[in-house]
């Protein structure tokens, strides 16, 4: 016997699939991170578009995600940056899209004490997607905010959307 009303068991489901999806950004992460590249790329959906700016491009496809972050972190020991990801808000689409915004605050660790760790500060804009029961990312953007302002221009429409 349950005391939640329909409306309230609809409620608690979406949350369910919101922490799935919370808990695929924070793996985004730590894969990154630890340089685990080929498990990253497998948590983008094949179709899967990332728009990194003029900072990197944008990638397109699994494969050209897994290529590309291959690129850029293989020649990183594991964990000398770290990419916090705070402040994720989720917008579910419907039953099996979602769409969120996270913050990004990424440090480097090989910095000396005395250095300046921070790397960038930026807002990661995202599409999710779930595929055979699992949440993926569709679509990838970061829009980096410092120390260099580089954004593009669907940054402009405010986000989430409130009617």
């Amino acid at each position: 016997m349950t005391d939640f009303n329909d409306d309230e068991i609809k409620e608690l489901r979406e949350l369910l699939e919101k922490e799935k999806i919370r808990k695929l950004k924070q793996l985004y992460s730590h894969l990154m991170d630890s340089g685990q590249i080929d498990a990253l790329a497998d948590i983008f959906t094949e179709d899967a578009i990332c728009e990194f700016g003029p900072e990197y491009g944008n990638w397109e496809g699994r494969e050209t995600i897994r290529t590309n972050y291959h690129g850029v972190f293989d020649a990183q020991a594991p964990f000398s940056v770290m990419h916090h990801i705070t402040n994720h808000y989720i917008e579910m689409t419907g039953p099996d899209t979602a769409e969120g915004r996270s913050y990004l605050l990424d440090v480097a660790t090989s910095i000396e004490p005395e250095g300046q760790p921070i790397v960038w500060f930026g807002l990661y804009d995202e599409d999710y997607r779930k595929v055979d029961g699992q949440w993926l990312i569709s679509k990838c953007s970061l829009q980096f905010l410092w120390p260099q302002r580089m954004t593009m221009p669907s940054f402009e429409t405010p986000f989430p959307q409130v009617n």
